[in-house]
């Protein structure tokens, strides 16, 4: 996988035809063929948005003759994952220090009020 894999997966799913593709490979691998049946656009365009996948590490074709089946590789969304993850966490604990001081201070409040 490329140094910064965060960076290259995130870009690779910034295509809404490539999420759509990651999407249904996550129901099933699909030879080429079948990945691009309800796309209107050539085959060569499915295969540069799957070139564009595979270099992020998110999916892989096993070496062969074709057909070829292309395959969801999980491995790249606990990249994702973790980074998410790291920051839900952060964003939760901040919200736990906000709900301490409010009710803090509605006791306050209340300890105040005759």
């Amino acid at each position: 996988m490329p140094p910064d894999t965060l960076s290259t997966v995130f870009a690779a799913l910034a295509d809404p035809t490539r999420r759509d593709i990651v999407a249904r490979l996550s129901v099933s691998d699909a030879t080429v063929n079948q990945l691009a049946e309800p796309y209107r656009m050539s085959l060569q365009a499915v295969y540069k948005h799957l070139r564009i996948l595979e270099n992020a590490g998110v999916v892989s074709r096993l070496p062969g003759p074709q057909p070829r089946p292309v395959h969801l590789e999980i491995e790249a969304f606990d990249v994702m994952n973790e980074w998410i993850e790291r920051y839900r966490r952060q964003a939760e604990e901040r919200y736990q220090r906000l709900d301490r001081l409010l009710a803090t201070m509605n006791e306050t409040d209340e300890e105040d009020q005759p």
